[in-house]
């Protein structure tokens, strides 16, 4: 099979494992491109020259929920798995893949090895090829989903109460038609409108 990456020709048995690194993070922090990304990056980089390895591609979810898999970088590694065009897919840690242990546990249990595709997630030191060391992954995949849930529950709850105190729910910018108090006066809307 001969690969094509960027216009060019790769030789396909020139090195054993075409690797996908796969980058995800849940929120963007504002800039071009979220720190953690970055880190990310770095870490998984250094990970495959110590090992003698080459990444073939890069895919990122930068903003995109571990929850849902419909992610666009994500799509298309899978579509690149399909094309056979990697066989090693390499994550910081299990939860970059994703948060939802049914959906982590399919593509880590049945599509990876069905497609010929070996799974790494670095900081788990889970290796999809080291079968007696993988035996707690199942639980931490479950770990995982609990937190984004746990920590979804605590920013619903951090909301709501702002809403109760008066607060901005939206510290961006104001509800279309409304404006800020800007000296965080409390008060009842008749006070305040006389005010104005």
């Amino acid at each position: 099979m001969i690969l094509v990456k960027n216009g060019q020709e790769v030789d396909s048995l020139s090195n054993e494992y075409r690797i996908a690194i796969y980058l995800r993070l849940s929120r963007d922090d504002g800039n071009e491109e979220s720190q953690s990304i970055q880190s990310q990056r770095e870490m998984l980089t250094a990970y495959i020259q110590c090992q003698g390895w080459q990444i073939f591609d890069e895919y990122v979810d930068d903003g995109f929920s571990g929850t849902n898999f419909n992610r666009p970088d994500f799509q298309r590694m899978l579509n690149d798995i399909e094309m056979g065009k990697i066989n090693m897919v390499i994550t910081k840690d299990l939860s970059r893949l994703g948060r939802n242990y049914i959906q982590v546990g399919y593509y880590t249990e049945e599509y990876f090895p069905i497609k010929g595709v070996r799974y790494i997630a670095v900081n788990d030191n889970y290796d999809s090829t080291n079968e007696d060391g993988n035996d707690f992954v199942p639980l931490r995949n479950f770990m995982n989903e609990w937190y984004a849930k746990d920590t979804s529950k605590k920013i619903r709850s951090i909301l709501d109460q702002k809403a109760k105190n008066g607060e901005p729910r939206n510290t961006v910018a104001p509800i279309y038609g409304y404006t800020y108090n800007e000296k965080n006066e409390k008060g009842t809307a008749e006070k305040i409108r006389e005010r104005i």
